[in-house]
């Protein structure tokens, strides 16, 4: 099939990678010509593991190309992917402004000589549907009267006739695995009024729901919940209103565990095995970060509100994690008393391992809070110090290998899991220290390992 992805973010480039490596005949657009230039050179401007590979091998095949020409991504597609940011405002209410502005592109290319299919993937507010729809009609009514002189009559946007069903598709990756999730799915959610949009996504997912890319070729077929545009829309804030909800949980568990005694790895395990509970998302740390759980859970916060009603429980998600941000600190003001003067080394910045995205990241928390306490602040993150890539930090010295953040330390402070972390050189970098005192803010390090190789070993709950 053909297929247009509008924005190449996470979502709108891994989405059309992966259908293009199914396929499909994929068209990027993004309205940055630098970007396109990078991408039309075969260079992802993301990091995510197998995408660079997978990229290349379809352009070379010739099945994706990139492009910042809307009209010609409109006119290739037979399905048109709305893949662009819809980042939080103050107020904790999405930010639409992109979605709306390229439902209007797309309304102002639209001809009404083919059906399309107009596919929400990005995050937008419940209702959302229908709104996309009225603001491609306003784009295409726009568009005519352009057309039109003035006095000359002319047709509506109604009498062209325009053939298009909108369709609700919410994205449920993980940055770090993005395309693993892709190809292999807990299920696809398709939300619409139109059947026959429908019957054109389900042929456009066959292959994955096959699992003709999945790891496991013989797992059952992926489930396909159909249903309406506001279910589905409300099925992806649902889903990660609940998850973020379950590590708030479990950090709670953890704060109550530091001060009866109790282990939160012996407690997540034994609840964990509880088939009513599972045994994911239930890892005691500093709490979640990254563009999706703060966004998402913030917005149904604010829907809530919008419709009369008080979230106390998501509320409270969101405030247990604000909460828990400051655990690493309060464990080193208890180890270290005074932190003016003290050196402090992180291990790892980004909000999570596999990826290069600081967005909401525990790490920029932490940084500003030792600069406001006088601490110096240094750090160490595999991805982000190898690429010179900076992300606008400010406050804290990024080394180029573990041994010279451990140089002179106080403390370090194990933020982010990388599985190299698990295979340093801890007599080494204990030896070059201070004070060899690690607080294991992800209880991700192991405590025998650390206390051999000479460190006092702080974890979360333990």
């Amino acid at each position: 099939m053909r297929v247009c992805v509008i924005g190449t973010g996470y979502v709108g480039l891994v989405t059309g990678v992966c259908l293009s490596h199914a396929g499909h005949e994929v068209i990027c657009i993004d309205n940055n010509e630098e970007k396109v230039k990078l991408m039309q050179s075969g260079q992802s401007p993301i990091f995510e593991p197998g995408l660079s590979e997978l990229m290349q091998s379809s352009m070379e095949a010739g099945r994706l190309q990139f492009s910042s020409d809307l009209g010609a991504g409109v006119k290739h597609g037979e399905i048109l992917f709305i893949a662009v940011g819809t980042p939080a405002l103050p107020t904790g209410e999405s930010d639409t402004r992109y979605v709306e502005a390229v439902a209007k592109g797309i309304g102002s290319h639209l001809d009404g000589s083919s059906y399309k299919v107009i596919v929400n993937k990005s995050t937008v507010p419940i209702g959302s549907g229908d709104w996309v729809r009225m603001i491609i009609m306003d784009g295409a009514k726009e568009r005519q009267k352009e057309l039109v002189p003035a006095g000359g009559g002319g047709g509506s946007a109604e009498e062209l006739k325009l053939a298009f069903d909108v369709v609700s598709n919410p994205e449920f990756l993980r940055e770090g695995s993005a395309v693993y999730d892709t190809f292999n799915p807990d299920r696809i959610v398709l939300g619409s009024n139109g059947s026959r949009a429908i019957t054109m996504m389900e042929e456009l997912y066959q292959p994955i729901v096959k699992r003709q890319f999945a790891e496991d070729k013989d797992a059952p077929e992926v489930p396909v919940v159909v249903t309406d545009l506001s279910s589905a829309e409300m099925i992806k804030y649902a889903a990660n209103a609940f998850l973020a909800t379950k590590i708030s949980f479990i950090n709670e568990v953890a704060n109550i565990c530091d001060r009866v005694g109790a282990d939160v790895t012996q407690v997540a395990k034994g609840i964990g095995l509880d088939s009513r509970i599972g045994n994911k998302f239930l890892n005691a740390g500093i709490g979640w970060g990254g563009s999706c759980f703060p966004k998402d859970v913030s917005a149904l916060v604010h829907t809530a509100d919008d419709y009369g009603y008080e979230a106390e429980l998501l509320k409270a998600t969101i405030d247990v994690n604000c909460r828990q941000r400051l655990v690493a600190l309060e464990k080193l003001q208890h180890e270290l008393k005074i932190l003016k003067g003290k050196t402090v080394g992180l291990l790892g910045l980004t909000f999570k391992a596999d990826t290069d995205d600081m967005r909401d990241a525990p790490a920029l928390i932490m940084i500003e809070h030792l600069n406001r306490l006088g601490a110096k602040v240094k750090a160490f993150d595999p991805l982000v110090s190898q690429s010179g890539l900076r992300h606008g930090l400010t406050g804290v010295i990024v080394e180029t290998d573990p041994e010279r953040l451990a140089d002179s330390c106080d403390a370090l402070v194990l933020v982010t899991e990388w599985k190299q972390f698990l295979e340093l050189d801890f007599n080494k970098m204990a030896s070059l220290m201070t004070d060899p005192l690690v607080i294991d803010g992800r209880n991700y390090l192991h405590r025998e390992i650390m206390e051999k190789a000479g460190f006092r070993y702080v974890g979360v709950g333990r």
